[in-house]
């Protein structure tokens, strides 16, 4: 009884495989066999001493995943699985198998990045279509995204450390070079709602609005957390009513932020034009 496998069995059961991967034991060795006959198997021998051997089986998982899908990424613990290993021949980790057809085939030992893995990848999938599986076509690369402009990106870094006041200021200066950027204007109506609603405390600002039915800035508070919340009718509801119950400068105030939310919104939202002809007929 090979005791340092027990023990590697039982602490592999307890940790489980790596992420998109799925354990090979000598009791399921047989069943990836045989399904390696319908679609390839890569088998990537790893062992608790060698945690770059996890991290590229997780790693490859995820760009078989890319690439189709096609591919099931099995992982084998030398230690857990010394038969396995010693049949294949495998004498150090990291090492990746192919099952093809039900015969393996050695792919490569030791470290590889991601593009020389989705390199593997996709060879063995021509590999698989040459012998009359049908795996589908390897994935072109998805493209790579283009830049942000300058000062969108500035907005969108100011963002993620939450200085909404810096990316407000970022968007005006995009609006003041181009008045029609649409995605400036889109963006800063959309900080200037997370900056009026951080904090913000959902049934204490309802209870405000309910108390009073007059107070404008207890009305636009409820607004912006509809339009939050995705309650976007209820909140184009409730301002076209304040609207209809002001005038003078509280008039002017709901209707401007009435007009911001529709750019949060986005103009071409079906919710936005009828809002849009709702208020034209309230104001004239």
């Amino acid at each position: 009884m090979d005791l340092a496998a027990l023990a590697a069995q039982a602490r592999r059961s307890e940790q489980g495989a790596p992420s998109g991967t799925v354990d090979v034991t000598e009791q399921n060795l047989q069943q990836f066999a045989e399904k390696s006959l319908q679609a390839p198997i890569l088998l990537v021998f790893t062992a608790a001493a060698s945690p770059a051997s996890e991290d590229l089986a997780s790693r490859l998982a995820k760009i078989a995943e890319q690439e189709g899908g096609a591919i099931t990424v099995g992982v084998c613990d030398v230690d857990a699985q010394p038969a396995i290993s010693q049949a294949l021949q495998i004498n150090a980790v990291p090492a990746v198998v192919a099952l093809i057809g039900g015969r393996p085939a050695p792919v490569f030992q030791g470290s590889a990045d991601d593009d020389q893995l989705r390199d593997v990848v996709r060879q063995i999938l021509q590999i698989a279509a040459q012998s009359g599986m049908q795996v589908g076509e390897p994935r072109e690369s998805a493209p790579e995204p283009e830049p942000l402009p300058p000062l969108h990106q500035e907005a969108y870094d100011a963002i993620e450390r939450e200085d909404y006041d810096a990316a407000v200021a970022a968007y005006d200066k995009a609006l003041k070079e181009n008045p029609k950027d649409a995605e400036a204007k889109a963006g800063r109506a959309q900080v200037r709602l997370m900056a009026r609603t951080r904090g913000a405390d959902l049934n204490a600002v309802r209870s405000a609005a309910a108390a009073s039915a007059d107070d404008v800035d207890a009305q636009l508070a409820v607004a912006d957390l509809d339009v939050l919340g995705g309650a976007v009718e209820d909140a184009f509801a409730r301002l076209l009513d304040v609207v209809k119950a002001t005038s003078g400068e509280e008039r002017d105030r709901v209707r401007e932020r009435l007009v911001e939310l529709f750019d949060v919104v986005g103009g071409e939202d079906e919710r936005v034009i009828a809002a849009r002809r709702a208020l034209a007929a309230a104001l004239y």
